[in-house]
């Protein structure tokens, strides 16, 4: 992976490499920002956050409540049994069934949502530096094309105290 990144004291040196990269023509997609603690009052680290994954999480709650409610409405239906004139499908004793299964649909619309957004199983790989863990923030694009990379380097500049490094 070739990489050229921009290491950074403050969150706020890190918005004006952020900025300046997109004037530049990169893409959010392709900036790569990662740092030690997070930083939700800045703008670069919105760019995430919208997430459809609550009502993912309800339609799949809903799914399974109502699948639930047919697997022991139909079920009951289908045994001919004399009841003595009480009601064949009694949701009172069906409830801990359909609780389960609506429990189940919305745990498993949420890990599988999970999985997608974060792109778990296709992950691209992403620059590292160790001094992340000691407070700094790094900003940077993985796999630049050739003619961008003065101007990636001028972009990354932008801060007054920057640390500029690449990856071969």
């Amino acid at each position: 992976m070739k990489a050229i990144y921009g290491l950074y004291s403050s969150p706020v040196e890190a918005q004006r490499a952020v900025d300046s990269l997109r004037r530049a023509g990169i893409q959010d997609r392709e900036i790569t920002i990662l740092s030690s603690e997070p930083l939700e009052e800045y703008e670069f680290a919105q760019r995430d956050r919208d997430s459809y994954m609550t009502w993912i999480a309800g339609l799949g709650g809903l799914i399974g409540m109502t699948t639930g409610y047919l697997l022991t409405s139909v079920t009951q239906k289908l045994w001919a049994i004399n009841t003595g004139g009480m009601p064949i499908v009694t949701n009172w004793t069906n409830l801990i069934v359909i609780f389960e299964l609506t429990m189940l649909g919305g745990v498993f619309a949420s890990v599988i949502t999970l999985l997608i957004t974060a792109r778990i199983p296709g992950r691209a790989v992403v620059p590292y530096d160790p001094e992340i863990s000691d407070g700094k923030i790094l900003i940077g694009v993985a796999n630049p094309r050739q003619d961008l990379i003065s101007s990636l380097e001028k972009a990354l500049r932008a801060a007054e105290s920057c640390d500029i490094r690449s990856l071969p």
